[in-house]
């Protein structure tokens, strides 16, 4: 495949419409996420989530959008912003959520916390701790998925931030001379920790990112779950057809600071309230949903109300499940 010219994808026409399914669906997921941020956040105010916790709000539609592009079988992998990852490819809240909290009922056991929890049954890979850590760990699984002929994608999601990294830059190298099945998700949020992406980085159009390496990219309204739909599945398609990565940059941007501990004083108030008001991606598929008369706003509540007493369920499941037993310090280790 060495010489193969690399492009950026335009696309000139807006997105395709969701059918009825997917955009309740995705109405659905993207409320969970958002809900679920939120208790998460509560819960660490109150002592009960240590360590670091970083909220996913305002990125819900890059997740939940690439999810429905999703075949049977591919595969997630993340770093530490990863709570909406999970939910999206269908793992418990309350398994999620006892994770946050140290308790046994967690997908870790209670021993990785926010940033390091697993589901193989789920194809969920891992948050990741370590910035830029899961994109050559991502290229291993498309290496693996091209070994073994199983016709699987793997999807490797990092920020903006992250993109910067010597790793990310190997692993693209790889991934276009072996011709891999890898999707590069760049989860552009506008800010590495509290560094604007206009300070940190040279060329800031990261769909640009693979140009030297033939890959091709292009930039999606992250915000918009149809636009991700949209291009994912050419993403997608191009990696499972055999011709390789491709790499994805999604526009978003997250209303929370970085982590728990950033009061985000690096931006000032009224940005955050501009994007949530004219970009909100929860908002744009609920004004659809009441505009196309599929739900009324009583409808809409009752999910809501649904969806909040998901949340509450696994937050009270959090808070009653036991701590690990010390005997847990001895399994799950690679001898």
């Amino acid at each position: 495949m060495a010489g193969r010219a690399a492009t950026k994808v335009v696309v000139e026409t807006g997105p395709a419409p969701l059918s009825k399914d997917e955009e309740m669906s995705a109405y659905r997921m993207m409320l969970l996420i958002r809900r679920f941020e939120e208790k998460a956040g509560q819960m660490y105010g109150m002592g009960l989530i240590g360590g670091f916790c970083h909220l996913y709000i305002g990125q819900e539609a890059v997740v939940v959008g690439i999810k429905l592009a999703m075949e049977e079988g591919d595969q997630f992998i993340t770093g530490y912003r990863d709570h909406g990852h999970m939910l999206a490819c269908g793992m418990d809240a309350n398994g999620v959520m006892a994770e946050l909290t140290g308790r046994s009922g967690g997908y870790s056991h209670g021993k990785g916390g926010s940033m390091h929890m697993f589901s193989t049954e789920k194809q969920f890979f891992g948050g990741h701790g370590i910035v830029g850590a899961q994109v050559p760990l991502g290229t291993g699984l498309a290496f693996a998925n091209k070994y073994k002929k199983n016709g699987k994608v793997a999807l490797a999601f990092f920020g903006d931030g992250a993109a910067n990294q010597g790793q990310v830059y190997e692993s693209f190298n790889m991934a276009e001379l072996w011709s891999l099945p890898v999707v590069y998700v760049i989860e552009n949020n506008k800010y590495a920790m509290g560094t604007s992406v206009n300070r940190a980085s040279s060329q800031t159009d990261f769909s640009k990112r693979g140009a030297s390496f033939n890959i091709p990219g292009e930039q999606v309204d992250g915000m918009d779950v149809r636009a991700v739909k949209e291009a994912a599945l050419r993403a997608i398609t191009h990696a499972r057809s055999g011709n390789g990565p491709y790499i994805l940059e999604m526009l978003t941007y997250r209303y929370r600071g970085h982590s728990m501990s950033d009061p985000a004083k690096y931006r000032s108030k009224d940005e955050v309230q501009k994007m949530r008001n004219e970009h909100d991606p929860i908002e744009q598929v609920r004004n659809r949903l009441i505009a196309g008369g599929v739900l009324s706003e009583a409808d809409l509540k009752a999910i809501d109300a649904e969806v909040r007493e998901v949340v509450q369920r696994s937050a009270d499941f959090a808070s009653s499940d036991p701590e690990p037993d010390a005997a847990e310090l001895w399994t799950d280790i690679v001898k």
